[in-house]
């Protein structure tokens, strides 16, 4: 094969990524691929973990307007509602050191810290409402409603509005679906924000929109940037966690011995999550970028404006970074993976998706020591290459 040589993907190339990921990887680690979907997802992939940590942290790479930019590119008429992206993911210093320096004023570790007990109360409460049950799907039922609650904990909104900002696939009443947000959903979603913006500044609370509401009152955010930034809170805050506990779950599940070690020492689950991150990282490829000018990747020299599109999943399991990478190992000692990105665009809220993740899994594991996968479960993945998730996972809670 030749990274020369554009590929476009077929359906259910999900189920075989790694190997996909691999054969680039050992053939130059860069590949023009074209995945399918409703709006297909494009550019120059690059594998490697060393290429990938380089190229997440350099500045030839932009990521302003990129999203709209690949919108025209593949021929999409419209997108989503006015505004939604206009946030820090989607801009280039100094517009996104001036976004992020806001937002991390406000999410900040001591707020993370301070949100322990009421996720631990979140988890307890979904684990009780499955407590006399004899199976469940755990990301309808637990993975999903987590770190919603924890949103909308995070924006001071009320447990009634958590169906709101449900998000799952391209539906907007948690359906299976793609893993993207659907023009509706997203317009709804503008809405349902703005409202909530607007409640948020006739009744200022101590959430998080309420702080962003301050500093937009200090001319530091425009309209369109709080809606926006409440807007990638919601998305990336919720939709990688869902991931990341889901597959965590199954990664344990269908590795009984891990499974077991960590039942006998619950010390473990902070490597547990490490592990599931660099294994199968709940984000497939890093946020959109173009080249600004010509950039030379291994072989190939990818022009000005062309996107480059960075794989997590293939650079976590690079072997020249990390020996035996295709084995899920939750003692590894090397936790050095990308799945959270690297650079000045390194995920703000990866505190919390890792405190989550481990109060979820520590919790989960110690309540139904019976878990295990239903036996009619069959691994079916997103098709949307930048997220990597499964579409359910049904399970047995207890021994029959």
């Amino acid at each position: 094969m030749s990274a020369s040589r554009g590929v476009v993907l077929g359906e259910g190339w999900q189920d075989r990524v790694h190997d996909l990921y691999r054969e680039v990887r050992e053939d130059g680690g860069i590949r023009h691929i074209r995945y399918p979907g409703r709006a297909p997802v494009e550019g120059w992939v690059v594998t490697g973990y060393a290429e990938a940590k380089a190229l997440l942290a350099d500045p030839r790479l932009s990521k302003n307007q990129a999203v709209q930019r690949l919108g025209q590119h593949i021929g999409l008429d419209h997108g989503p509602g006015g505004g939604l992206f206009t946030h820090m993911l989607n801009a280039d210093p100094p517009d996104h050191t001036r976004l992020r320096r806001l937002v991390q004023q406000v999410f900040t570790v001591r707020r993370t810290a301070a949100l322990r007990p009421s996720i631990e109360r979140h988890v307890d409460g979904l684990l009780d409402a499955l407590d006399g049950a004899a199976e469940a799907e755990l990301i309808s039922e637990f993975a999903l409603p987590l770190p919603v609650a924890v949103v909308f904990d995070l924006f001071g909104a009320s447990d009634a509005d958590h169906e709101k900002l449900r998000v799952r696939g391209n539906t907007f009443d948690g359906g299976p679906g793609d893993g993207e947000v659907s023009v509706v959903t997203a317009e709804s979603m503008h809405a349902y924000l703005r409202a909530l913006i607007a409640l948020k500044r006739e009744q200022p609370d101590d959430g998080l929109l309420s702080e962003l509401l301050t500093a937009q009152e200090d001319d530091r955010l425009t309209e369109d940037e709080i809606t926006s930034m409440a807007f990638l809170l919601v998305i990336a805050g919720h939709q990688t966690t869902v991931n990341l506990i889901a597959n965590a779950l199954h990664s344990l599940l269908i590795h009984p011995a891990e499974l077991a070690a960590l039942r006998a020492d619950p010390s473990l689950a902070r490597g547990t999550v490490e592990e599931v991150l660099r294994y199968e990282s709940p984000s497939g490829l890093a946020s959109l970028r173009y080249a600004t000018e010509p950039v030379r990747i291994g072989e190939v020299t990818v022009q000005e404006g062309e996107f480059v599109q960075i794989s997590l999943l293939g650079a976590d399991r690079d072997p020249a970074v990390f020996p035996d990478p295709d084995r899920f190992d939750i003692r590894r000692a090397d936790s050095r993976h990308l799945a959270f990105g690297h650079g000045i665009h390194h995920c703000l809220g990866a505190p919390l998706a890792r405190l989550q993740a481990e109060i979820a899994l520590t919790r989960i594991v110690e309540r139904f020591p019976g878990l295990r996968l239903h036996e009619e479960h069959e691994a079916r993945w997103q098709p949307n290459p930048r997220h990597r998730g499964l579409l359910s996972l049904p399970v047995r809670l207890r021994q029959s």
